[in-house]
């Protein structure tokens, strides 16, 4: 079965080069503009603190793909700072994360999720939010997860769930990668974890509502059981990073997946106002 998820839709985005340009301007008003809307502080603690285990501040934790240290703030409530690693491909996010005081201690460092500059069995905990969806392949990322981790380490992923709604399933193939939820537990199953389990997440006034799908619509989980690497066996890597590509086609693909990305900017604003006039009780 193949590694990578459907190739069919274009997902404008989901390829390095076009995203780090995209968080190059993103990550301006990220955590102020962006994330109020899709990942709100309370989803992001619900996840660390219910999902994640972080139960010791002993832990070793990975936060891939983790930007500005949003997600990473809400680690290091649990865990020192100084056993925290953030790493990210994006330079723009990670100067933004080395600003936050509360990440004074934590590791941060430039990266490639899919290919993690680690040792196996290093971390008890990985953590990645926001992330996947840039992923070219899937499938190598979540392979690398459970490579890194200790014996009956846990990988945590964050990310969004396809919608169901046409016009909101047409912007998000166009835009990125929005997995269904069965793909999630394939992945984690496939690189070898167990116990894999999705638990549902999302803003408070879009009333468990998910047809639209959602940038940050759910939790997965899966414990690594034996030492060393994953047992499964993946082909080249979808996306060279280092090969020469046409720059005028990487900024066609990132301009325009970048207006189809505003449309799941509106979507909350429309959510929220549905919820703010539709009484309780009654369906939006």
């Amino acid at each position: 079965m193949a590694s990578k998820a459907s190739s069919s839709p274009l997902r404008l985005i989901q390829h390095k080069k076009e995203a780090l340009w995209f968080y190059s301007f993103i990550s301006i008003g990220y955590d102020h503009v962006f994330n109020p809307g899709q990942y709100t502080d309370d989803m992001r603690d619900l996840a660390m603190d219910q999902h994640a285990g972080l139960h010791s501040r002993n832990l070793k934790v990975v936060d891939v793909g983790g930007g500005t240290g949003f997600t990473t703030v809400g680690i290091v409530r649990h865990v020192d700072p100084e056993n925290v690693t953030l790493i990210d491909q994006s330079p723009h996010q990670l100067a933004k994360a080395r600003k936050k005081k509360a990440l004074k201690g934590v590791k941060i460092m430039e990266g490639d999720a899919e290919d993690l500059p680690f040792p196996a069995d290093t971390f008890d905990r990985y953590v990645s939010a926001g992330s996947i969806e840039y992923w070219p392949d899937p499938q190598r990322g979540i392979k690398e997860a459970y490579r890194v981790l200790n014996v009956d380490g846990v990988a945590c992923v964050i990310g969004p769930v396809r919608p169901t709604f046409w016009l909101s399933r047409f912007f998000a193939d166009m835009w990125m990668l929005f997995p269904t939820e069965q793909e999630y537990i394939e992945w984690f199953e496939r690189a070898g974890f167990k116990d894999v389990e999705l638990k549902r997440i999302g803003p408070k006034w879009y009333r468990g509502v998910r047809r639209h799908g959602l940038v940050i619509g759910c939790s997965v989980t899966g414990v690594k059981k034996e030492s060393g690497d994953s047992r499964l066996q993946l082909g080249p890597k979808a996306e060279d990073i280092n090969k020469h590509v046409n720059p005028i086609m990487v900024f066609f693909r990132f301009l325009m997946g970048t207006i189809c990305a505003t449309y799941f900017f509106l979507v909350p604003i429309y959510m929220w106002i549905k919820d703010k006039i539709v009484p309780e009780g009654m369906p939006i």
